[in-house]
């Protein structure tokens, strides 16, 4: 993290001007769960998002493309436990939830960004939601981050927060995300649910420009499960109540923003990576010595990807000869015979591959390394400058528990 860029708490309420809430309304059968959030900014805000890039996709989302069509919002209202998918009143459903947000803040529905999250192909009643919504509102509160990321949560075990401070013109700005998403997750963004709001002043189309940019790094470099999701999106607000000179072009603050983006971002992938549906493992692949960055991303994601090499990690067994697999089919440009690969945890490092053959190394110290919570698989391309980074996580027999009754 840069020198400039602090970490910071307080979430999605960190930036200036941000309220937010979660409540249990009643969309979700265990009332102890939080299934309904909503984030708002005291002032209109420049808005981007990035959409899933499944052919299938939520009403949410196509509601949430007309209202930030002109760049701006106001408003993130979110409920879990139905995903509001393959639903013929969809659309009618999500532009209600919107406008009962306008009816309890005041706040003109077209300013509403919507989500949903959940089951797929389960028709979403508006009455719990209209139920619930004066009483999230009366709950917003600069205090609300950890309510509305736990609204927003499915079979998350814990809730996703980050934030940080940053300067920008010689004023103090802050950026801070709350997110979701544990299963249903592979490269190809959006594959969960991020809203990131900050009180730095920058125009809608630097905002976009930036998020743009910075998925191809962050989320879209996640992977859990292979499965892109349906609904999911990375919305990004800005208000401006910093006070710094508007960000209209690329240059310094440009560039300070972006970092201080990415600062918050990465911290939330390998969160979602970590808590990946029945995982006990992060995954880090970091590639390094790709021809260009597209190859570089390319294996990375390659290797997150192979259940294979997830159960090998699962087993804490040094099974190598899976990533080289994993690099052989991704479809980039290497040469096999220059590949090298280690295996780096708290418990130490193990190269396992050199020159892409096997070296000698102990099995005893391999399990060492790979019983670690956090493992980074470090591959060595030897073709050129360019790396990239992805997040995963080991599969489990868990995973297969939690997904095989998901819906009952």
């Amino acid at each position: 993290m840069e020198e400039n860029i602090i970490a910071i708490e307080g979430g999605v309420c960190a930036a200036k001007g941000f309220r937010a809430g979660g409540v249990h309304c009643g969309i979700r059968k265990n009332k102890t769960k939080r299934d309904l959030s909503l984030i708002v900014s005291d002032v209109r805000a420049a808005a981007a998002c990035v959409y899933t890039q499944n052919l299938v996709k939520g009403a949410p989302i196509a509601v949430t493309r007309r209202h930030v069509a002109d760049g701006y919002a106001q408003a993130v209202v979110c409920n879990s436990g139905n995903a509001n998918t393959c639903n013929a009143d969809g659309e009618q459903v999500a532009e209600a939830m919107c406008a009962l947000v306008e009816k309890h803040t005041g706040i003109p529905a077209q300013d509403v960004v919507v989500a949903s999250t959940g089951v797929i192909g389960q028709p979403l009643d508006i009455a719990p939601i209209a139920a619930g919504m004066a009483g999230l509102a009366a709950s917003l509160s600069a205090g609300g981050s950890e309510a509305a990321a736990q609204g927003i949560m499915t079979t998350d075990t814990v809730e996703k927060q980050a934030a940080v401070s940053f300067t920008l013109g010689g004023r103090t700005c802050r950026l801070g995300a709350i997110g979701k998403g544990v299963g249903m997750i592979c490269p190809n963004m959006a594959t969960m649910l991020i809203f990131v709001c900050t009180d730095a002043a920058v125009s809608p189309a630097m905002l976009q420009k930036a998020l743009s940019a910075d998925v191809q790094d962050s989320f879209n470099m996640v992977s859990v499960d292979g499965d892109t999701s349906t609904n999911d999106m990375v919305c990004l607000l800005a208000n401006g109540l910093a006070g710094n000179p508007p960000v209209d072009a690329e240059g310094a603050d440009y560039d300070t923003f972006r970092a201080a983006l990415a600062a918050v971002t990465r911290k939330l992938c390998r969160m979602i990576a970590k808590d990946g549906e029945g995982a006990t493992k992060l995954l880090e692949c970091k590639v390094s010595g790709a021809k260009d960055k597209a190859a570089a991303r390319t294996v990375a994601k390659s290797v997150i990807k192979s259940s294979l090499f997830k159960a090998a990690m699962f087993g804490s067994d040094a099974n190598w000869g899976r990533v080289l697999c994993a690099i052989g089919y991704a479809g980039a440009d290497v040469c096999v015979n220059k590949i090298g690969v280690s295996f780096r945890s708290a418990a130490g490092e193990i190269e396992v591959c050199r020159g892409g053959s096997g070296v000698p190394f102990s099995e005893e110290e391999a399990k060492k390394v790979l019983s670690a919570d956090e493992i980074e698989v470090c591959i060595a391309l030897g073709d050129g400058q360019a790396s990239a980074t992805a997040w995963g996580c080991d599969l489990t027999y868990d995973y297969v528990k939690i997904n095989g009754d998901y819906r009952t």
